[in-house]
């Protein structure tokens, strides 16, 4: 039976966003200039405030208040009319050190006893739907918003947007689970008061913004989709179905957004971080959260498994679980859904049971291998922390005093198809 389903995304500039990018700089800094720091740090964001919260232990020291500036002007809070703006946002700061009774719990004299940071299932997922193994729904609703950021910041074509914006995609599937068109897109941005009303009547400020939502609906459609219809060679077909229903900023009007609008925390938005609602979560946040944090670290390196696993032909679609307990560097428990997409003649346990043989999931290992150690996660803050492309960059930090430090890391390298040969001679590919 043919069936919908929908995911959706947020903009870089989504108070839930904004919050999660803080938390992400923060740890990129203190991994920066020590690798073995331990941070935990919550943000949140509201009408010119800021408030950072946490647990950190680490042997560097680092202007907070700075870094969170820094962030807020990159993401474009730069005007004072959105009543929360990089320069002028109060910034308070209350992370303090972590409990040595969790950290007893991590360390160990030989690291590759590392202790999981905590207790906990995290799932990894992929799929043959899109060239980067991930959800269409979910990949769509990235999209869309990674060109609308990219049509605000060039400044040209659409010169009225601000940095809050929310999608989402509705797609019909068929009975071989196939997507065959776009039912319905959902888009809303923030923007500029760009047509004020003629007078101050009730119908002059109604006529006012319906002449607004029209031209934003008509830029949408004419502008935006089709850069992202560009992304999409092999998807063409379901964006030349007429019925589809664009709802461009169904509610009216959206001048006031972002944290004057709506508060903002790290961690609220994992389902948009992840499978926009395929596949599973095991519901820890990611960003403000250093690798020991199983939470973060084991659902890379399921995504990771996940990956090479269709890539390597073992299924269509694949889901892993993996489980801890606080403290203990074996996993509980190991499980892999292909749901009955399997192209090997092996039961899913039978899968989970050469997955634990192939891939070493204890914390440490997991931090080694995807080189996890390293000041890589302010850009998984914004626009998914999977089905993205791996690449080597050089970042540059500063703190207190002038110290400047520049390295060059390794981006997404949970993403990364380097297992696919051994996953092949195993399953015997």
């Amino acid at each position: 039976m043919a069936y919908y389903f929908t995911s959706e995304s947020v903009s870089e500039g989504h108070p839930d966003k904004i919050a999660d990018q803080i938390s992400d700089a923060l740890i990129d800094n203190f991994l920066a200039f020590d690798s073995e720091s331990k941070v935990a740090c919550e943000t949140l964001v509201t009408t010119g405030q800021v408030v950072l919260a946490g647990e950190v232990k680490s042997k560097t020291y680092l202007d907070v208040q700075q870094i969170a500036r820094d962030v807020i002007q990159r993401i474009g809070y730069t005007k004072s009319e959105y009543m929360f703006e990089a320069n002028s946002c109060g910034i308070l700061s209350a992370i303090h050190e972590q409990s040595a009774d969790i950290n007893q719990g991590v360390d160990r004299a030989s690291k590759e006893d590392q202790g999981a940071g905590d207790q906990g299932m995290m799932f990894g997922y992929a799929t043959i739907e899109t060239e980067d193994y991930m959800p269409l729904a979910l990949d769509l609703s990235h999209k869309l918003l990674q060109e609308l950021a990219g049509l605000r910041r060039e400044q040209k074509q659409i010169t009225y947007l601000r940095p809050d914006a929310k999608s989402q995609v509705t797609l019909e599937y068929d009975n071989n689970n196939k997507p065959v068109r776009i039912v319905t897109i959902v888009l809303s941005t923030q923007h500029d008061d760009f047509i004020k009303p003629v007078d101050k009547s009730a119908a002059a400020k109604a006529d006012a913004e319906k002449q607004m939502q029209s031209i934003i609906e008509k830029d949408i459609i004419d502008i935006l989709i089709p850069r992202v219809l560009a992304k999409y060679p092999q998807y063409q077909y379901l964006f030349e179905n007429a019925d589809i229903e664009y709802l461009i900023n169904p509610t009216g009007v959206f001048v006031i957004g972002g944290p004057h609008g709506d508060t903002g925390l790290t961690g609220r938005k994992i389902i948009v971080d992840t499978y926009g609602g395929k596949g599973a979560h095991g519901g820890g946040a990611f960003s403000g959260k250093d690798p020991s944090k199983v939470d973060r670290s084991a659902a890379y390196a399921t995504r990771h498994i996940a990956k090479n696993l269709v890539a390597a032909g073992v299924a269509d679609e694949v889901l892993v679980q993996v489980s801890y307990a606080i403290g203990v560097a074996k996993p509980t428990g190991v499980y892999v859904n292909t749901y009955g997409t399997s192209k090997v003649n092996l039961t899913d346990g039978e899968i989970a049971k050469k997955v634990s043989e192939l891939f070493d999931l204890r914390p440490y290992f997991i931090e080694t291998s995807l080189k996890l150690r390293n000041p890589i996660y302010s850009e998984t803050a914004a626009y998914g922390h999977m089905g993205r492309k791996p690449q080597v960059v050089t970042k540059t930090f500063t703190r207190p005093g002038g110290d400047v430090k520049e390295i060059q890391v390794e981006l997404f390298t949970w993403e990364k198809l380097d297992r696919v040969e051994d996953i092949k001679k195993a399953f015997n590919i």
